[in-house]
Parts: C-alpha cells; sequence; structure tokens
C-alpha cells in the first residue's frame, strides 16, 4: 500500500503521515510549496511523478482553505483551492485509478434543529468556506466511483491553532472567558482520527461518512472542560452567538451520525473528553 497525503503539513496531515508510518505503510506527503493544487496541469504532473516512482494505492486529499471568516472576503479564491483543486485531484485519482479520501466538514449542512446529521442529509451551507467545501464533494462524487468524504469538526491536534490552545491561552491571561452555549458539537483529536482514517482507506468500504470523538457538547461545555483537566481557575461565562459577531455564519447544530463507521466494521472514536486529557498531557511532556 502506498498513500498520498496532500495538506502534509497541517494539523491533520501531520499527524495521518505520522499514523502511516506507524503501520509501516509507504506515504508521501505534499503540501503548498511542493504544489498548486488550483493548477491542473501541475497537479496531474507531481502525482503522476510520485506514481510513477513507485506505484500510488490512495490518495487523502487534506489541503482546503481553512479560515472561515476570512473566506467570507475570498469567495474566489477559496473556491479556487477548495473546489477546483478537489476536483483537480480527483482527475488525477480516476486517470491513476486511485481510491480518494476527501476530508469534508459539518459546514455543508445548514446547521438548523436538534437531530443528528446523517451522511446522506441535504447539503445547503451557510457560508462560502461550506459552500465550497459542498461543491469539492461534488466533484468527488461526479469524478470517482473510489472514494472516501468524511466529515469532520472541531478539530484539535499538537499542530497549529485550536480551540483548546486559544482557551489556555486566555485562561492564563484573563482568569475569566466567555464562550457560546449555542453551538452543539464533537471535538475530534487529530492522532484518533488519523488512526480511523488510515483503518478506512485500507478497504473498499467506499462512501460518505461522519467521523468525530464520541459525545456531545457545547463550546462553552468544551471549554469548562478544558479548564477542569489543566486544573485551571478561570471562570466561564456561558453567552449566545450574538455576543460574537462573525463574517462568517456558523452552525448551530454540528451534531453528526456516525453509526455508519460501526455499521461498515470501523471503530469509533474514543470520547472527547478522553482525548482532550491525552491532548493536555502531549502538550504539557512537549
Amino acid at each position: 500500500m502506498r498513500v498520498l497525503v496532500t495538506g502534509a503539513k497541517g494539523q491533520l496531515g501531520s499527524d495521518l503521515l505520522c499514523e502511516l508510518s506507524n503501520r509501516n505503510i509507504d506515504a508521501v506527503g505534499i503540501d503548498i510549496d511542493d504544489l498548486d493544487i488550483t493548477d491542473s496541469e501541475a497537479t496531474k504532473e507531481v502525482i503522476e511523478k510520485i506514481n510513477g516512482e513507485k506505484k500510488l494505492d490512495a490518495i487523502i486529499h487534506c489541503a482546503a482553505y481553512t479560515a472561515v471568516d476570512a473566506a467570507e472576503d475570498n469567495e474566489a479564491l477559496v473556491t479556487k483551492i477548495n473546489a477546483e483543486g478537489t476536483k483537480n485531484i480527483a482527475k488525477v485519482a480516476k486517470e491513476l485509478d486511485l481510491s480518494m479520501m476527501y476530508i469534508s466538514t459539518d459546514y455543508v449542512f445548514d446547521g438548523d434543529g436538534e437531530r443528528l446529521w446523517e451522511p446522506d442529509d441535504k447539503r445547503a451551507p451557510l457560508n462560502i468556506y461550506g459552500m465550497a467545501k459542498y461543491k469539492g464533494e461534488l466533484y468527488v462524487e461526479e469524478l470517482l466511483e473510489k472514494y472516501f468524504i468524511v466529515r469532520i469538526s472541531w478539530v484539535f491536534g499538537l499542530h497549529g491553532n485550536n480551540f483548546i490552545k486559544t482557551m489556555l491561552r486566555l485562561g492564563k491571561e484573563r482568569g475569566a472567558v466567555s464562550v457560546v452555549n449555542d453551538q452543539i458539537g464533537s471535538p475530534t483529536y487529530t492522532p484518533d482520527l488519523s488512526r480511523l482514517l488510515v483503518d478506512m482507506i485500507l478497504t473498499d468500504k467506499y462512501g460518505r461518512y461522519h467521523a468525530t470523538n464520541e459525545g456531545l457538547c457545547s463550546w462553552y461545555e468544551f471549554a469548562c472542560e478544558i479548564f477542569k483537566q489543566a486544573n485551571l481557575d478561570v471562570a466561564v461565562t456561558p453567552v449566545n452567538s450574538d455576543a460574537f459577531p462573525v463574517k462568517a455564519k456558523r452552525p448551530h447544530n454540528s451534531r453528526m451520525d456516525k453509526s455508519k463507521l460501526t455499521k461498515n466494521g470501523f471503530e469509533l472514536l474514543p470520547s472527547w473528553q478522553d482525548a482532550l486529557k491525552r491532548y493536555l498531557s502531549e502538550l504539557e511532556n512537549g
């Protein structure tokens, strides 16, 4: 098995490469320095060259424009990267007969209601970022038969910035924070997610999936647990989303149904509280 990972220097991509390496799976990681995925000819040339060195079996496509608020002012660029770039990757995957895994987002849904979103539910993105990722999903589905679309949410890992690092910094600086309590979802720890994604790419159980750590919480509840586990005395005040005006509308409901994983024999991820405990330990031990 030989796997190509795009966005290899990112929060998820870097952990994926580690997981593949730990399992003695031959992996190649590329990032923006190696390839501009919006250039269709370059994408074809670079991936064909990698495949020519040694036959590839699959591509895990993590590369994306992920600055959700900035996306509102950069629609053309976001669409070019998240939609057209994904199309370019999918076209090469089709030509080389590779399976492809596209990492997507809960933002492809409108975020209304309280029920769990199922993988095949109607998609209706509520912001520019979500729309671009949705278009990427459509390209993958139109071009390929051997594909996984894996939607994730509330991601955190050792590489890059995330909500936990922000809370720890603000908590230490201010001793008090206000956090929204009307957005519900599931945090996702990248090492846990990486193990699942590798489990999946080794199979032919293609289709749309949702993957997060187990359990639901609001951002407020997440923050409270962060400070509790980190033994920090920080006052946390719950507020509505209106208290923090942002350019991109956020989903209030990011609850996702993951039963398809179990049905197809994949092991669900540990609870988000357990993942947080291990993550804080990793941060502390450097």
